[in-house]
């Protein structure tokens, strides 16, 4: 899947707000080796070096364009493409952070155990995930795709939600780590502009969908999508559009 580094950051106070609070709860002083996993256009993996500067910390991502715009912006940090699917660390470390990232890798079920598992004695799993793929946002992309001459290319890419439910997550950590914080909170994001919603989801959501559309067929996909996304999210009267985005936060840490 192609990613588009500038789309992903017009939006980027309201993207990396959670990311934020989450690194804000993480009960850690000190900190030698860290991962950001999912990193991105490498904003919060500067962040993770701002709260522990003397600690190696590396920012992972599978996509080419995003390593290359946080190794422009951030030259003297370590960057490495890897999917975050079969990804482990070189030794344990005692951070790895993904902030809105690992809800694009399927089996959660294996994934979080094996993280989970890499950490050194006292390491902390501190992960971000959107929480709404019931809202309109998503139910109606995935509405758009099952209706029109689109129909059958786009049929695999309906499932988007990897995500578990906070206590399936659970019973997967709970027997290792020594404790765990699990928490949920709904942003009401106030947007601006024309087709706020549609400009959002065009960084992250719907580019799986464009990328599998031919090129003469995304302007009509876009037209469609845009229209009910309008009708479920109304410009208020003062010009601005509410936009809810519920989001899921974990940190699992493991015993010293």
């Amino acid at each position: 899947m192609a990613w588009d580094p500038k789309q992903y950051l017009r939006f980027d106070e309201k993207r990396f707000r959670p990311g934020l609070e989450l690194l804000s709860r993480i009960p850690l002083e000190q900190a030698g080796r860290v991962y950001d996993l999912g990193c991105g256009t490498g904003t919060l993996t500067n962040a993770l070096l701002q709260r522990w500067p003397g600690a190696a910390v590396t920012g992972i991502d599978s996509s080419p364009d995003m390593l290359a715009k946080a190794e422009a912006d951030f030259p003297d940090m370590t960057w490495i493409e890897a999917d975050a699917a079969t990804w482990l660390p070189e030794s344990p470390p005692d951070v790895i952070y993904s902030n809105a990232a690992l809800h694009w890798v399927a089996d959660h079920p294996r994934l979080f155990p094996r993280l989970f598992a890499s950490l050194a004695p006292g390491g902390i799993l501190a992960v971000q995930m959107p929480g709404n793929f019931d809202a309109p946002s998503h139910r109606l992309l995935v509405e758009t795709a099952a209706n029109g001459s689109w129909a059958e290319r786009l049929a695999s890419l309906r499932t988007m939600d990897a995500v578990l439910t906070q206590e399936r997550y659970y019973d997967l950590l709970a027997g290792d780590a020594a404790s765990l914080d699990f928490w949920e909170t709904t942003y009401l994001q106030v947007m601006s502009g024309k087709d706020p919603v549609l400009e959002w989801v065009r960084g992250t959501a719907l580019r799986p969908y464009l990328d599998a559309l031919a090129e003469s067929e995304r302007t009509a996909f876009e037209a469609a999508y845009a229209e009910r996304l309008r009708a479920a999210y109304p410009e208020r009267p003062d010009g601005h559009t509410l936009f809810p985005f519920r989001r899921f936060f974990m940190i699992a840490s493991k015993a010293a």
